[in-house]
């Protein structure tokens, strides 16, 4: 409805390799992704052939060391890949964070050897992962899970069932967090289970409000053997394998986030400039004015926040309360932004014409994801004043 073109964002780059690889992605989104993001997300399509383009590009590794098939990025640069990801597709943007994330646990606690055999194919092979953490009585305290893995010989034998699944049912690999051992957190351990394994079957997706071209769903696990060369870490190790996992997989989600936001305020934007109400642009009027101002501002201040954690994060220094701060900010931003977003499109907004409609259902599940919002206070807050008293 506008002549106005949207801006891309500047980023302010470390190196002009990262500067090339942003190239890079901004020109697979305007080729690959952003023209089929809206009909796809309706149809419920995932994109696999997208996430095998991402790999054969040397993208679904980037924080990964490159003799491995990585790319040796800084989490700085990651991030705002992903952002770039997730402003033309959350589904994409979303994907790729969570097959990062399954590929941690090998990466960071993962013999040698283990590295040697599985991480190539992992991070550049074409193949995709998936995080099994939840379960459906065992979310924000996943502590207490209850799928078991119990010792046979050179084998595991893990039986139970895991919940909100992304790539449940189509991902190559995941990595699984069971119960080998006593209750609580020091009972858990993490293997890397392959997808065809036997025993291992999807339910039907969920019937999801957004993201329903990503599929999550319930696995289950029915006798599942893993020889012992699969599992990743020490016996009991595997809790804080996951937490080690979710500190990085929240600044993902906030990135994504961010992306959505700055979407939508793209659309809030064209649309309010071209839009004639009283014989000129509805961007005249200070009521709307003021509203992307304030969408704008909050973009940026979640961009600041994600991007300070993740360079803690590459510096080697601690990042866990900034990345709650980051995943809580950014996606309570982008949940403002995109509703504020539909509202400046009016009626519009509310249709299937447009894309904020779709960019507001989106944001709702960032805020839930990899720990809900309540659980990053939490988080924050025990940072500030240690744990709670019983």
């Amino acid at each position: 409805m506008s002549d106005r073109a949207p801006q891309l964002v500047e980023r302010r780059l470390p190196t002009e390799e990262s500067t090339q690889l942003v190239a890079l992605v901004r020109d697979i989104v305007q080729r690959e992704i952003a023209p089929r993001a809206a009909e796809e997300e309706d149809a419920g399509r995932f994109p696999r052939e997208v996430f095998t383009l991402l790999s054969e590009s040397g993208l679904l590794g980037l924080p990964y060391d490159s003799a491995y098939g990585g790319g040796d990025q800084p989490y700085e640069v990651y991030l705002q890949v992903l952002e770039e990801l997730a402003a033309a597709r959350l589904t994409v943007g979303l994907g790729v964070s969570v097959h990062s994330l399954a590929c941690h646990a090998l990466a960071g606690y993962g013999t040698k050897e283990q590295q040697a055999e599985h991480l190539p194919a992992m991070l550049g092979g074409g193949l995709l992962g998936a995080y099994c953490l939840s379960e459906p009585a065992s979310g924000s305290d996943a502590a207490s899970l209850r799928t078991k893995a119990v010792r046979d010989g050179d084998d595991w034998v893990i039986t139970g069932t895991k919940a909100w699944i992304t790539h449940g049912g189509i991902a190559d690999f995941y990595t699984v967090l069971a119960r080998s051992g006593v209750e609580g957190a020091r009972g858990i351990t993490a293997f890397l289970v392959p997808g065809d394994a036997e025993g291992l079957n999807a339910a039907l997706p969920e019937k999801k409000m957004g993201m329903k071209g990503s599929p999550t769903a319930q696995l289950h696990f029915d006798g599942v053997r893993v020889p012992d060369a699969r599992r990743i870490g020490e016996e009991g190790q595997g809790f804080a394998i996951a937490l080690s996992a979710l500190d990085s997989g929240r600044l993902g989600i906030a990135a994504c986030a961010i992306g959505v936001a700055q979407a939508a305020l793209n659309e809030a934007v064209g649309y309010a400039t071209g839009r004639q109400q009283f014989g000129r642009p509805i961007a005249d009027f200070q009521g709307l004015r003021f509203m992307l101002a304030d969408m704008a501002t909050q973009i940026e201040a979640g961009r600041a926040l994600y991007l300070e954690a993740a360079r803690l994060r590459d510096a080697g220094r601690p990042f866990s309360r900034q990345a709650a701060m980051a995943k809580l900010f950014c996606t309570d931003a982008a949940m403002r932004v995109t509703v504020d977003a539909v509202q400046v499109l009016g009626g519009y907004g509310y249709t299937l014409d447009f894309p904020v409609e779709r960019l507001m259902r989106e944001a709702k599940v960032l805020q839930i994801v990899e720990g809900t919002n309540q659980i990053q206070r939490m988080v924050i807050a025990r940072h500030l004043a240690g744990p709670e008293t019983r």
